[in-house]
């Protein structure tokens, strides 16, 4: 038996609409030992099936079996139970599992207490996983200490600590620079090897196939492309359904309709000589502010004996796209912090035209950014009550945006970041990826002459990445707009203007 076993699985989740279906006749197994890694777009629908064999959702129909529980028959209580002893789970949010007032030996070591385990064995069990992700140093330091990348870690971490007979992980490198994020996929696959685990790998990023014994390509909630080392197939659906990959059919140059012929054993697949290439639909950017200069000079920032940046110099330029990269840890997100006025710094200041931003109270500092400063962070913090529109248009009004105006712009800015048919969708409905852009949408609504994002792009897929990155750079070229971007993506930092590296020296490139 098929250590998971999904069977024409739906989900739907409630709307004003009647209803959205996240999964739409999702079949997949996964076997004992096997490494499966499942790959798609924002939206795609992988987020929930993840939930789904967590025992965290409950199909709407079909069969979901793990390790022969019936995860949509059985009772709340034997599904707890069988999810604290079956699996590991790896949120995508991973900041919910990391209490602020534990070290990060202690989170590790947290799930092995819950279980009856020692002390000194709870200790061995949580140092062994903090030294293979290269966090042992950090075993005393607290969630707030530790840099976006280094908090995911630690809640992988903790979700092996157990030694699950399956491990689901959902976008588990999404804030992770390359090198680290390897290292962490590899760390995944030797565990599952060691304790003949399954692992299931939830992922936009197609690196993250190289650990697969398997890769599933999912869409629109199905399943529509499998992949093992030594051939490609398709998924034949019920009634004949056929998915073939979008990649093999631009290969083949066919758009929307194909001519099908049929030979014994074959059925082929051909373009229609009149098909065209569909054309991206051309967008109208938000007003965007005149960019300002923005320099940080000599800045230093601590916390308690961590050093997160020491007496750094940089400058950031209008009309362009800055990319801020580093490992994990390198201080990306505390400088953007600094940049934003939502910290200061311990030594040095941070200058934006004409205006010691560093040098102004927390109020002070509050109205500036409100005028002149957009921030995407890493956590996108929207409120989830609301829809995808309410959220951007309540940024809008308050900055005393009023009347056609907040809306016009509220679609602008939601038709730019792809989101103009899911407007009126409850953000919290919404996929990690698609909230990510809902979270860009409010910022560049607002027309700043700063914007500043935090990893806008760590859980989307390859094609919505240039669509932001492209998104970004053409809001500094075109309107004049100040954009610094951290990034582990070398998409992103491929269409900056200038890179800022920080971790050991620091030093800024023009291409």
């Amino acid at each position: 038996m098929s250590l998971v076993d999904l069977r024409e699985v739906f989900v739907v989740h409630p709307s004003e609409d009647g209803g959205v279906a996240a999964l739409r006749g999702m079949s997949l197994a996964v076997e004992r030992g096997e490494v499966c890694v499942v790959l798609g777009p924002s939206g795609a629908g992988k987020s929930t099936l993840v939930r789904v064999v967590a025992g965290l959702q409950r199909p709407s129909a079909g069969l979901a079996l793990v390790d022969g529980v019936d995860l949509g028959a059985a009772r709340a209580s034997v599904v707890a139970r069988h999810r604290s002893r079956v699996i590991g789970y790896a949120d995508q949010h991973y900041w919910r599992a990391l209490s602020a007032d534990l070290t990060a030996e202690e989170l590790v070591a947290l799930p092995l207490g819950l279980r009856g385990v020692g002390h000194d064995e709870r200790a061995r069990r949580a140092d062994e996983l903090l030294e293979r992700v290269g966090l042992l140093d950090r075993r005393s330091s607290r969630p707030g200490e530790l840099s976006g990348g280094e908090q995911q870690r630690i809640a992988l971490c903790a979700s092996l600590a157990h030694g699950p007979a399956l491990l689901v992980a959902d976008e588990p490198t999404g804030e992770l620079d390359e090198t680290t994020a390897r290292g962490v996929l590899d760390l995944l696959r030797e565990l599952a090897r060691d304790a003949g685990a399954a692992a299931l790998v939830v992922s936009h990023d197609p690196a993250s196939a190289e650990i697969a014994d398997r890769v599933v390509h999912v869409r629109d909630g199905r399943v529509g492309e499998e992949r093992l080392a030594d051939r490609q197939t398709v998924v034949i659906g019920r009634g004949g359904w056929l998915h073939v990959p979008e990649e093999s059919l631009r290969e083949a140059g066919i758009g929307d309709r194909a001519v099908v012929r049929v030979r014994p054993g074959v059925v082929e697949l051909r373009p229609i000589e009149s098909d065209a290439p569909a054309v991206p639909l051309d967008y109208a950017a938000p007003v965007t502010a005149a960019g300002a200069l923005v320099e940080a000079r000599g800045v230093s920032r601590r916390f308690g004996t961590e050093v997160a940046l020491e007496r750094l110099d940089a400058v950031f330029r209008p009309g362009m796209l800055t990319a801020v990269t580093g490992p994990s840890g390198s201080g990306k997100s505390t400088l953007l912090a600094l940049l934003a006025g939502l910290d200061t710094p311990d030594e040095g200041e941070i200058v934006i035209g004409d205006v010691v931003l560093s040098s102004l109270d927390r109020d002070a500092r509050a109205a500036f950014r409100r005028e002149s400063i957009g921030v995407v962070g890493q956590v996108p913090g929207l409120s989830s009550a609301l829809s995808a529109r309410e959220n951007v248009e309540l940024a809008l009004a308050l900055r005393g945006v009023e009347g056609v105006e907040v809306h016009e712009r509220t679609i602008d800015a939601l038709a730019i970041v792809g989101l103009a048919d899911h407007a009126d969708r409850s953000v919290a409905r919404l996929s990690a990826g698609e909230r990510e852009r809902v979270a860009l949408a409010r910022a560049i609504a607002a027309g700043p002459s700063l914007l500043i994002a935090d990893e806008p792009t760590a859980r989307l897929d390859s094609v919505t990445t240039l669509a932001i990155g492209g998104l970004l750079a053409d809001l500094a070229r075109e309107h004049g707009t100040t954009v610094v971007c951290a990034t582990h993506d070398p998409l992103v930092i491929a269409l900056a203007g200038e890179e800022l590296r920080l971790g050991g020296a620091t030093a800024v490139r023009s291409p």
